[in-house]
């Protein structure tokens, strides 16, 4: 988990790790698959339909057409935004674009998923939908890293932590620990 107040470089963070910016200094490493949820839906074209953003998304993520097509019924399932499936995405309301971008990264079985306040988005039922399938991802030993400000979601679904401020590293731990040490910052 990743905490810290606003603008203090945790979605900085996470798009140096998807190697979406190079970091200002240093170096990162990453093995494997990254699927970045950063911005839900941020990564489609507009005028394409929501089944044709699929296969772009799939493909920008290394997978081939006929292993998309392989899922494709089962992203769109997930995702339960009906017949918008084979609208323009300009079409679709800021939740409906959250629940195909986030049923498109989490399906591909990525080694490494990042996640950026995603589990607050959408309606009860989808948020419970996308806590099973973090926690199903989490179970095949995928390595999640999850910004939120909700310290119930970091509480639950961590187990370690980073705090930071001001781009830097103040804390890494335990999250009990570090939510007791962000809390008594920010009052």
């Amino acid at each position: 988990g990743i905490i810290g107040p606003n603008g203090s470089g945790k979605t900085t963070l996470m798009r140096a790790i998807a190697r979406i910016m190079p970091p200002a200094e240093g170096s990162i490493h990453v093995r494997g698959r990254v699927a970045p949820v950063l911005e839900l839906g941020g990564g489609f074209m507009p005028k394409l339909t929501g089944r044709e953003n699929i296969y772009l998304n799939g493909a920008i993520l290394g997978y081939q057409k006929k292993q998309i097509s392989e899922r494709i019924d089962r992203i769109i399932a997930f995702a339960d935004i009906g017949d918008f499936i084979d609208s323009p995405i300009s079409t679709y309301s800021s939740g409906m674009r959250s629940r195909l971008g986030f049923a498109v990264a989490t399906d591909i079985s990525p080694d490494v998923l990042l996640l950026d306040e995603v589990l607050a988005v959408g309606d009860t039922h989808f948020r419970k939908k996308a806590t099973d399938r973090v926690e199903n991802l989490l179970a095949e030993a995928t390595t999640v890293f999850m910004v939120s400000h909700s310290m119930e979601h970091i509480k639950k679904m961590c187990n370690r932590v980073l705090l930071v401020e001001n781009s830097q590293l103040i804390a890494d731990g335990p999250p009990d620990e570090i939510i007791d040490m962000y809390n008594a910052r920010t009052t």
